[in-house]
């Protein structure tokens, strides 16, 4: 009776080609069995554990100079090299998620210069009667705002969102659009802004301001 599988075998059963089992006997990382009568290396399941090992932490990202040391380690010191290994899997698995999820938006103009609330808003907007032409003024305004002051953005968003919960502001904006309203909020280059995006940039510039941020007028 046979006792062990072949090379190939052995290859078949790990996932990886002849040449990489090799390729681990001369690294060291994998001791290469004995031949039997017949002239094969036959693999038992020592072996084959061992190669199994050595695949997956190679294929975890564990450069193979560094494989050696970690299963050699008492069985403390390898359950702490794994949760380490695991801990900077999950670090890619979240870097190539959000990777992904950037290349998703890259379909959506909109998705890809604001944040998804920014988007909902301006979604919203047609809904609470304000034209297209303001909607692209006012995505145009947040687009700049963001790039400008990004660490303002978020909290002016938490305005705007509280704002257009009122019917009343809301009524206001839109009868300034209607009848093309001079608001006379702030002044920006000489222009006084007359637009919902001009108004919504005015409490951009306000709250700015307030905060200690120097906006020239």
């Amino acid at each position: 009776m046979r006792n062990g599988v072949t090379i190939g075998q052995a290859a078949a059963f790990v996932g990886v080609t002849v040449k990489t089992v090799r390729h681990y006997h001369k690294l060291g990382l994998v001791t290469e069995p004995e031949r039997d009568s017949a002239g094969y290396r036959r693999y038992g399941s020592a072996e084959l554990l061992r190669l199994v090992q050595v695949r997956t932490l190679a294929a975890a990202g564990v450069p193979l100079a560094d494989i050696e040391p970690v299963l050699d380690a008492d069985a403390e010191q390898f359950a702490t090299a794994l949760a380490e290994v695991g801990r900077q899997l999950t670090e890619r698995i979240e870097e190539l998620t959000a990777r992904r999820d950037t290349l998703h938006r890259l379909s959506d103009g909109n998705r890809a210069l604001l944040p998804d609330r920014a988007v909902a808003l301006l979604e919203r907007m047609p809904s609470l009667g304000f034209p297209e032409a303001e909607v692209a003024a006012t995505r145009e305004g947040w687009v700049l705002a963001r790039a400008l002051v990004p660490d303002g953005f978020d909290d002016y968003l938490a305005d705007v969102e509280n704002a257009i919960e009122d019917p009343d502001f809301v009524a206001l904006l839109r009868r300034g659009v209607e009848a093309a309203t001079r608001y006379q909020l702030i002044a920006h280059h000489g222009h006084e802004p007359t637009s919902t995006a001009g108004v919504l940039g005015a409490l951009v510039e306000t709250k700015l301001r307030a905060a200690g941020i120097h906006i020239p007028r």
